[in-house]
C-alpha cells in the first residue's frame, strides 16, 4: 500500500500510449460537440478526404488533396492527444488509487463488552458500525476513532512514507479507508456509506469524470464559436473576391484556409489547460472536486484560516523553562523534566521533548510513584524514595496551586518569576510553576505553537494581493499574540460558526472571492459558504464533506500553492488565447496575399513572406497549424510560470511575450515550411 497520489510522470510510455488510443476514440463527432473549433476542423477534414477520394477515382492528380486531408486529420488528432494526455495523468493516478482498494475483511465488533468480532467484507459495512483495526490491518472504511491510539501509514493517500499518529478525541481522530495501521490498535466508527468513501470520491475526482467547464471556459468557448463563424463568413466572401479577380478557388482550398484562420491552437488546448490545472493540484497533494474551484482559487481576494490545527499545532507546547533566582537553567529544566516524565498529555510530552532537545535527559527511577493530575490539586509530578538520595519530589501545575502547596505568600515569590508569569499570560501563553523537593524551581512557558514557515508563506500571499484573516475562539489578547506571530493581516477573536459565516458573506457582498481553510466540524458551514473551501484531510468528516478541496497533507500553508495553481491556470489560458488569436491575424495577412497576388498585383506589397505558390501557401499554413498545437502541449500541461508581481505588469509581460510571439511565429514557421515543401516538390 505504498502507492502515491499523482506521482506518475506527464510523458511516461504508458500515459502516452493510452493518450494515443484515446485521441482516435475522440474522433467521434459526439465527443467533439463541446469544442466547435475542433469539430469544424474535423468536418473540413472529412470534406477534404472525400475530395481526395473523388480525385483518385477520377484519375486526376490527388497528391495535394491527400496532403491537405492528412494534415487536417493530424490537427484534430493532435488536439485530441493534448486533452487525452492531460486526462491520462489523472487516470494513471486513479488506477494507482484503485489498486489500494483491495478485498479485505473488517473486524466488526458485535459485542463491545466481550470485544467479540465477526469477519465482515468491507463493502458490507454500514454507517455507525464499530470495527477493530490492529497492527497490519487495512482500515476498511472512512471513520472516526472512538477508542485507542495507533500509528497509521497513509502513503496510499498522501504519498508520505512516515506514519502518523491517530487517536480518539480532538482533530486527529479521522481515518481514511485504504490506509494501514502500523502499530497498536484502534476502534473505528464507520462514517461512510458503501461506494461513497473518501477513496471512491478521490478516484472519481482524479479521473475527471465530474469535471465541468468553468464560467471562463464557457465564455471562451462562446468566443471561439463566434470567431469560427466570423472566419467562415470571411472565407465564403473570398469566393466572391476570387470570381471578381478571375481567380478560381478550389472549395478544398477554401476549407483548408478556413481551418488555418480559425483559432485552432487555443481550441485544441483549452480542455487540456483546465484538466492540467487540476492535475497540478494533485501533484501538491490537493484534491479539487471541480475545475471551478481551481479557477476560483486564482481569483481569491480574502483567505480565512482557522487558528487551531491550521495555523498552530493545536496543543500547548513547552517553549522555555525560566529558572528561579539562584538556580541554574539546567537544574530548572531537569526539575521540569522529572515532573513530566509520567505525564502522557501533549503538554507533558512537549516538556520532555524540550528538555531532551536541549541535552537534558532522565528516566523514571525504579520504584518511583507517579502523581497524576487532579482537579483538586491542579498538579502532577513524581515522588521517589531513594535509599542513598533520600526522599525526592517534583511537581508542576497551575502557578497559584504550586505556590499554595509550597506555603509561599505572594511577596515570597521572586519578582523575576512574577514578571515572567505576567509576560507569559499577556502573550497568550500558559505559565506552569515547577518545584523540586519543596522549593520553587522555575516557570514553564506553554504556548500554542505556530507551525513553521507560516509567516513567510503569508507574506507571499500578501504579495499576491491576498488578504489573510485568522479566525479563532480564543480571547482577543491570545488571538492578537498569535496573529502577530503568524503574520496574518487581520484576526477575528472569540468567533462562533455564525461569525465565520458572517465575515465570509460580508466579504462576498463586497464582490470579493473568499477562500476558507479549516479542519473542524465547526468549520463546515464556513467551508461550504466559501468560494474555495480547503478542508484538512486529518480534520473532521463534516469539514471534508463541506469543502470543495481537500489537502491530503493537512498543511494550511498549502493554500499558497493552491492560489498559485489557480492563477497559473488563468494566466496559461489567457496566454494561449492571446498567442492563438495573434497567430490567426498573422496567418490572415500571410496567406491571403499569396492567393491573389497574381490576379491582384497590388497585394504584392503585402506578400512580405514571398511564398512559392498559392498551393504551397495553403499547405504550409495547414502544416504549421497542426505542428504548433504539438509544440504548445508541454506549455499547456506545465502552465505558464506565475510570479507574484502586479496584475498590470503581468498583463503587459504576457501580451508582449505571447502576443508579439504569436504574430511573429506564423511568418517564420510558414516561410520555413514553404521552403521545405517547395524543395521537396510537395506543392
Amino acid at each position: 500500500m505504498s502507492v502515491s497520489l499523482a506521482r506518475s510522470g506527464a510523458f511516461n510510455q504508458a500515459v502516452i500510449m493510452t493518450a494515443l488510443k484515446s485521441a482516435f476514440t475522440k474522433l467521434d463527432p459526439r465527443a467533439l460537440a463541446g469544442n466547435p473549433v475542433i469539430l469544424a476542423t474535423e468536418v473540413v477534414a472529412m470534406l477534404a478526404t472525400v475530395s481526395a477520394a473523388v480525385a483518385i477515382t477520377g484519375g486526376q492528380p490527388a497528391g495535394f488533396a491527400i496532403q491537405i486531408a492528412v494534415w487536417l486529420w493530424l490537427t484534430v488528432l493532435f488536439a485530441n492527444f493534448a486533452e487525452a494526455i492531460a486526462e491520462g495523468r489523472g487516470k494513471a493516478a486513479a488506477d494507482s488509487l484503485r489498486a489500494t482498494r483491495v478485498t479485505t475483511k473488517a473486524k466488526l465488533i458485535i459485542d463491545a463488552s466481550r470485544n467479540a468480532i465477526i469477519p465482515t467484507p468491507a463493502h458490507e459495512l454500514a454507517p455507525d458500525d464499530i470495527v477493530l483495526v490492529e497492527a497490519g490491518d487495512v482500515i476498511p472504511a472512512d471513520g472516526e476513532i472512538v477508542e485507542g491510539v495507533a500509528s497509521v501509514n497513509e502513503a496510499a493517500i498522501t504519498g508520505e512514507s512516515a506514519p502518523v499518529i491517530r487517536e480518539s478525541g480532538g482533530d486527529r481522530s479521522a481515518v481514511t479507508g485504504g490506509t494501514t495501521v502500523v502499530s497498536d490498535w484502534i476502534k473505528v466508527r464507520v462514517t461512510s456509506r458503501p461506494g461513497s468513501s473518501f477513496l471512491d470520491r478521490m478516484i472519481a475526482m482524479v479521473e475527471g469524470a465530474d469535471r465541468r467547464k468553468t464560467p471562463n471556459e464557457l465564455a471562451l468557448a462562446v468566443l471561439l464559436a463566434g470567431l469560427t463563424l466570423v472566419f467562415l463568413i470571411a472565407v465564403v466572401t473570398l469566393t466572391g473576391l476570387g470570381a471578381f479577380s478571375g481567380v478560381s478557388l478550389d472549395p478544398m482550398v477554401l476549407g483548408a484556409l478556413f481551418v488555418t484562420l480559425i483559432p485552432t491552437t487555443i481550441g485544441g488546448l483549452l480542455s487540456a489547460v483546465g484538466i492540467a490545472g487540476m492535475d497540478r493540484l494533485l501533484k501538491v497533494n490537493v484534491l479539487a472536486t471541480s475545475g471551478r474551484a481551481v479557477e476560483a482559487a486564482g481569483d481569491v481576494d480574502t483567505l480565512l484560516l482557522d487558528k487551531t490545527g491550521t495555523i498552530t499545532f493545536g496543543n500547548r507546547m513547552a517553549v522555555e523553562v525560566i529558572p528561579a533566582p539562584g538556580m541554574r537553567p539546567e537544574a530548572a529544566l531537569r526539575a521540569a523534566l522529572m515532573a513530566s516524565l509520567a505525564d502522557e498529555t501533549p503538554e507533558g510530552r512537549s516538556i520532555v521533548d524540550l528538555a531532551r532537545g536541549l541535552g537534558v535527559t532522565a528516566e523514571i527511577p525504579s520504584g518511583a510513584n507517579a502523581i497524576p493530575f487532579s482537579a483538586m490539586t491542579r498538579q502532577s509530578g513524581l515522588d521517589y524514595d531513594g535509599k542513598d538520595a533520600g526522599k525526592m519530589s517534583w511537581r508542576k501545575g497551575a502557578v497559584d496551586a504550586v505556590i499554595r502547596t509550597l506555603d509561599l505568600s505572594e511577596a515570597q515569590v521572586p519578582a523575576e518569576l512574577r514578571q515572567a508569569v505576567d509576560a507569559i499570560a499577556r502573550s497568550g501563553g500558559t505559565p506552569l510553576a515547577v518545584s523540586e523537593n519543596g522549593a520553587l524551581a522555575g516557570i514553564i512557558h506553554l504556548k500554542d505553537v505556530v507551525k513553521p514557515g507560516v509567516k513567510e508563506r503569508f507574506a507571499d500571499l500578501r504579495r499576491m494581493g491576498v488578504r489573510t484573516v485568522m479566525i479563532t475562539g480564543d480571547n482577543p489578547v491570545t488571538a492578537a499574540a498569535i496573529a502577530s506571530e503568524a503574520g496574518v493581516d487581520d484576526f477575528l477573536a472569540e468567533a462562533t460558526p455564525e461569525d465565520k459565516l458572517r465575515i465570509i458573506r460580508a466579504e462576498q457582498a463586497k464582490g470579493r472571492l473568499v477562500a476558507m481553510c479549516g479542519d473542524g466540524a465547526n468549520d463546515a458551514p464556513a467551508l461550504a459558504q466559501a468560494d474555495v473551501g480547503v478542508a484538512m484531510q486529518t480534520g473532521a468528516q463534516a469539514a471534508r464533506e463541506a469543502g470543495n478541496m481537500v489537502d491530503l497533507d493537512s498543511d494550511p500553508t498549502k493554500v499558497l500553492e493552491i492560489v498559485e495553481v489557480g492563477k497559473q491556470l488563468l494566466i496559461t489560458r489567457g496566454a494561449l488565447t492571446t498567442f492563438s488569436i495573434a497567430n490567426d491575424v498573422a496567418k490572415y495577412f500571410a496567406i491571403i496575399p499569396a492567393l491573389f497576388v497574381v490576379s491582384l498585383p497590388a497585394l504584392g506589397a503585402l506578400n512580405v513572406m514571398g511564398l512559392s505558390s498559392p498551393q504551397s501557401a495553403i499547405l504550409s499554413a495547414v502544416i504549421f497549424n497542426a505542428l504548433v498545437i504539438v509544440a504548445l502541449i508541454p506549455l499547456a500541461l506545465r502552465g505558464v510560470r506565475y510570479r507574484a508581481i502586479g496584475a498590470a505588469k503581468l498583463l503587459s509581460r504576457n501580451l508582449t511575450l505571447y502576443g508579439i510571439g504569436g504574430l511573429i511565429a506564423p511568418f517564420v514557421g510558414i516561410k520555413l515550411i514553404d521552403m521545405l515543401v517547395s524543395a521537396l516538390g510537395l506543392a
